[in-house]
């Protein structure tokens, strides 16, 4: 009888250093996980990379910045994106990565349209590119075929680079032959002669 107690005896000391222990080792990594200190992250989106610093900072978190687009409506080196985002409860220190505009606009190639393309088929591939078009500067030569582009003035080859969102102009043929505009031109001059031609009786 006397073995039994000593032994429940040592099963409770035991029983007891294990709780104790265990309970000790989940307070240690709940203050060494959490320290107690959660925070919030603040709404920055649209606002300046500096602005997003001091703020940020003052809650404890740190930045850093992961990608960067380019929407044209947005201020250059405003922040598009960021993770975590607004709302989410974070621990101090944590770091926020985030998305910001391009400070420049970027500058992407033309398209291949010249001397391979319809009218048509030039201005789906200007405008999927993210370009604009102005009116077409119509030429000598095949009706509705694409004969170059221009920008500013400058006549453009595939490949050159240019900014996203930039106006251009297709050259087009209007579908008359040098012929037929000297004989349009011949015409409007014997008509304007004719005009100033008076008979007396």
């Amino acid at each position: 009888m006397g073995r039994f107690r000593f032994l429940l005896g040592h099963w409770l000391v035991m029983g007891l250093l294990v709780f104790l222990l265990i309970g000790g080792v989940m307070f240690w990594l709940d203050k060494y996980t959490r320290q107690g200190e959660i925070v919030i992250v603040p709404e920055i989106k649209g606002k300046t990379v500096a602005y997003a610093e001091r703020l940020l900072h003052l809650k404890g978190l740190d930045y850093q910045v992961a990608d960067s687009n380019y929407v044209a409506d947005q201020l250059p080196g405003s922040i598009l994106e960021y993770t975590p985002s607004a709302g989410q409860t974070v621990k101090k220190g944590r770091i926020i990565y985030l998305t910001i505009n391009k400070e420049n606009v970027p500058e992407y190639p033309i398209p291949d349209v010249a001397d391979n393309s319809s009218v048509r088929q030039a201005e789906a591939k200007i405008t999927a590119a993210g370009f604009k078009l102005t009116e077409h500067k119509l030429i000598v030569g095949e009706k509705d075929w694409v004969y170059g582009v221009i920008y500013k003035g400058r006549s453009l080859v595939s490949g050159d680079k240019i900014p996203i969102g930039a106006t251009l102009t297709l050259v087009v043929g209007s579908g008359q032959d040098e012929e037929q505009t000297d004989l349009t031109e011949g015409d409007d001059s014997d008509t304007e002669g004719d005009e100033d031609t008076k008979f007396y009786d």
